[in-house]
């Protein structure tokens, strides 16, 4: 177990370091969230690349996702509040994949209570560097992983959500997988993806642009294949919604 003590590393990234898989023994935490990607190339797993991605990797793309991220919560309104449905119970642990610059975290932050955990993951630094800049709250944590190869140990989180997100994974089947993992039995995940449906087949014949656009079905046949239940899906225009439950 590593030594997590000293006043370096917030309460809420201390409780984080107890649920690691392999926690750091010096823990980085110079730019206010855990860096768990501080490793050499040799060891990096494959990340996106192409002009999408690197838009949303730069400053002006951090900025501009907070207006997307205001989109997607209005049109999930429609449908019914995420933190709700996930029903994460008080003081427990609610995971944000591709938590960007971390509204969606402090939401979670306020829903896991006092005595809970709210954790946004991210890959992007200048992403977690307006994350950690909005005071989401002491339960509050940010971490620099992989959702490829999430750094938790198994069945350690109530609730998942990821919003606009995992369209920039490069391999976004492994990351579900990684949700599933970590979640608890019955523990609840909420996503919001791009879709075109059958126009998604066309977008994979354009150039590499470093994003992926879903079919219809695809995120719900990969849920089922990793043994989710309840998977349930919604459209609005060009986003879909996904809900489920891990088995």
């Amino acid at each position: 177990m590593a030594d997590t003590r000293g006043p370096a590393v917030p309460p809420a990234l201390r409780k984080a370091m107890a649920l690691l898989s392999d926690p750091p023994s010096v823990p980085d935490v110079s730019n206010g969230y855990l860096d768990l990607l501080g490793v050499s190339e040799g060891d990096a797993t494959e990340q996106n690349t192409g002009a999408i991605q690197r838009f949303w990797a730069s400053s002006f793309g951090s900025m501009f996702y907070d207006n997307t991220q205001a989109l997607a919560r209005r049109t999930l309104e429609a449908w019914q509040h995420r933190t709700d449905w996930l029903k994460i119970p008080a003081g427990g642990v609610a995971l944000d994949i591709g938590c960007g610059p971390g509204s969606i975290t402090a939401s979670l932050a306020q829903a896991v209570g006092a005595d809970g955990l709210a954790l946004g993951v991210d890959v992007s630094e200048p992403m977690l560097a307006r994350a950690v800049r909005i005071q989401a709250g002491p339960q509050a944590g940010f971490l620099r992983a992989d959702a490829q190869r999430l750094p938790l140990r198994d069945n350690t989180v109530d609730g998942v959500i990821s919003i606009a997100a995992l369209q920039l994974i490069p391999d976004p089947v492994a990351a579900l997988g990684e949700m599933g993992r970590v979640l608890k039995p019955g523990g609840r995940l909420v996503l919001m993806v791009p879709t075109a449906g059958s126009a998604s087949r066309l977008w994979r014949l354009l150039p590499k642009a470093g994003a992926h656009v879903f079919g219809d079905d695809e995120i719900a046949d990969a849920l089922e294949e990793h043994e989710f239940t309840s998977v349930r899906t919604k459209n609005f225009t060009t986003i879909q919604w996904v809900r489920a439950k891990r088995g």
